[in-house]
């Protein structure tokens, strides 16, 4: 099992979760975060921490959209900046908290910085 981050953070970007994390396996994009499933240790407090609930256990996910998060999540961590301390987040993070379906509109490949 791992924890993955899904659709609700794209253009939200919280980091509530990332201060949290006693592994730092959280990786920064642009508009979005990743976990390292790699790295990930199971511990779940990153999940209750993410006001957005962008954050699952993969074995708790739905079975069509779990295996598309966790590749996205795997490739990314690769790719993108670890971030271990909580930054502020996008100015219109409050306008994209209700949007549903952001991974075709908005997702960035850029890393976080």
């Amino acid at each position: 099992m791992t924890y993955i981050v899904k659709d609700e953070c794209i253009k939200c970007k919280l980091m509530d979760c990332v201060d949290v994390c006693p592994v730092d396996c959280f990786y920064e994009g642009e508009n979005m975060l990743v976990i390292n499933p790699e790295e990930c240790i199971d511990c779940g407090v990153c999940e209750p921490e993410c006001p957005v609930d962008a954050i699952v256990a993969d074995v708790n996910y739905e079975e069509n959209d779990k295996q598309k998060w966790l590749e996205i999540n795997e490739k990314y961590s690769k790719l993108w900046p670890n971030i271990s301390k909580k930054k502020d987040p996008p100015k219109d993070a409050d306008d994209f908290r209700k949007v549903k379906n952001k991974l075709d509109k908005y997702f960035s490949e850029k890393p976080g910085g």
